[in-house]
């Protein structure tokens, strides 16, 4: 250990107490990767504060040694945004997990980042209310602000931007401010929101957020509508979203990946291309929407369509589509999963999808491709052989060839799972000039550049190239 980092370890212990400073290897291992692919490497300390004020005297203690800052949840992301490859000091908020306040009347709820999104929603029911976004993962939502999480709702109810009134964050220097109010909307100033949501712990320590949430709808309905192609399956998206039915869920599961479904979950599902569906509203105006999605289906050579109203049958379906990622793990040992994310606009989506099968074949990758068809964004889950240099090369050129197409139409390099250490290639292909002005915003907030650095916007000099 440097002289250094046993200063920068005495000043922690003044702030929270040696018992929530620690060296310890194990816990250090433990916060050195997340879910993803890339290569781990551990933080010289970790810390466990629970206020924001803690949060604030921690920050100070490494903006006086310069030492990075890397804010971590529960390790759900899936592009290296907590890997600390710079070492340095990882905040962990598992233990500012507290819900501060309901305000039912408003649909809003205050939480410190801790909080889970089941931990959150087990409170709200309570109160006829729910908080909608699901990435699938239980993830915090600090994290999932930091990354602009979204998931199978997000095409009714939107990502996790939407749903941020207010962020309490602090600052590279320690100072506290929140970024917005409780208002419905505001014209005053900068939309710092939108600014901190999204910025993967680069610009600050999310410590306190203010939410939207909703009403518990009066009906579900969930169904599978299982087709001959993915072809026919996203064109009928198209279909049942231009006919403005309001549609909560649409994800789309392709054959290789409904096999997987069934050896896992346990279910008899047909293994064709299919949409897992769900509606939401009052039972007469479902009913309707369920007559008119029949009808557009069928239009689209849909070979079967199943509807569960039942709430046991309903959360089976969607855990099934939820393990997705964990069955194509149990299905292949000894393998690593590797899950791609672009966006594309609506209008593209199909040709997409066929681009990336057909590149999947010819790479000879194993893999399947499923996604949040509603809202344009796809994934392709390649079970990867780390120790085959060959197939490692090949998932990447994949990787490459899918983005590549999307940014060629207008899209986008990561739908949801964010920048990280992953997407940092594709950044100046995707934003051009914009870049510069994020990279100037990063130097503004954080010119020591000790906020999870290296991740998002600013590269390694050796990196530059």
């Amino acid at each position: 250990m440097s002289v250094k980092v046993s200063r920068v370890l005495d000043e922690l212990r003044e702030v929270v107490g040696n018992g929530r400073v620690t060296v310890n290897e194990t816990v250090l291992d433990q916060h050195g990767k997340d879910e993803s692919y890339h290569s781990p490497s551990p933080p010289d300390v970790v810390v466990f504060p629970r206020s924001s004020e803690e949060v604030s005297a921690i920050v100070k203690v490494a903006s006086t040694h310069t030492i990075p800052i890397i804010p971590f949840g529960l390790g759900t992301s899936l592009e290296g945004h907590v890997i600390p490859y710079d070492k340095g000091i990882t905040i962990d908020f598992s233990q500012m997990n507290k819900i501060l306040e309901v305000r039912e009347k408003d649909f809003l709820v205050k939480v410190q980042p801790g909080v889970t999104r089941t931990q959150l929603n087990k409170e709200l029911k309570k109160y006829g209310l729910f908080f909608s976004v699901d990435p699938g993962a239980d993830a915090t939502l600090g994290g999932m602000a930091a990354t602009n999480a979204s998931g199978t709702t997000s095409v009714k109810y939107g990502v996790m931007r939407d749903q941020v009134r207010d962020l309490e964050v602090v600052l590279p220097a320690g100072e506290v401010i929140h970024t917005g109010n409780m208002a419905q909307k505001s014209s005053s100033g900068y939309h710092l929101n939108s600014l901190f949501v999204g910025s993967e712990g680069t610009l600050g320590c999310i410590t306190e957020l203010t939410l939207r949430v909703y009403g518990i709808p009066e009906h579900i309905v969930a169904a599978r509508a299982s087709f001959d192609t993915v072809n026919d399956a996203v064109e009928a998206v198209v279909s049942i979203l231009q006919a403005g039915i309001p549609i909560a869920r649409c994800e789309l599961v392709d054959e290789p990946s409904m096999v997987q479904v069934n050896r896992f979950s346990d279910t008899d599902y047909k293994e064709k291309p299919t949409l897992f569906l769900e509606f939401h509203g009052n039972e007469a105006g479902l009913n309707q929407d369920v007559e008119f999605t029949k009808e557009i289906v069928k239009d689209h050579q849909c070979e079967d369509i199943v509807f569960e109203e039942d709430t046991a049958a309903r959360n089976k379906l969607w855990e099934a589509r939820h393990n997705l990622a964990y069955a194509y793990v149990h299905g292949h040992p000894g393998r690593k999963l590797m899950v791609t994310d672009v966006c594309l606009p609506i209008s593209e989506l199909s040709g997409a999808i066929q681009h990336a099968r057909k590149k999947l074949e010819e790479l000879e990758l194993i893999g399947g491709i499923l996604g949040h068809v509603g809202d344009g964004n796809y994934h392709t889950s390649l079970m990867i052989d780390l120790n085959d240099p060959g197939e490692v090369k090949r998932a990447g050129i994949y990787n490459e060839m899918i983005v590549e197409y999307a940014l060629e139409r207008n899209g986008t390099c990561t739908g949801e799972h964010g920048v990280g250490v992953g997407k940092m290639k594709y950044q100046e292909r995707e934003h051009g000039g914009a870049l510069r002005v994020m990279e100037k915003i990063k130097h503004a907030l954080d010119p020591l550049e000790i906020f999870n650095p290296h991740k998002l916007v600013h590269k390694k000099k050796e990196d530059q190239k």
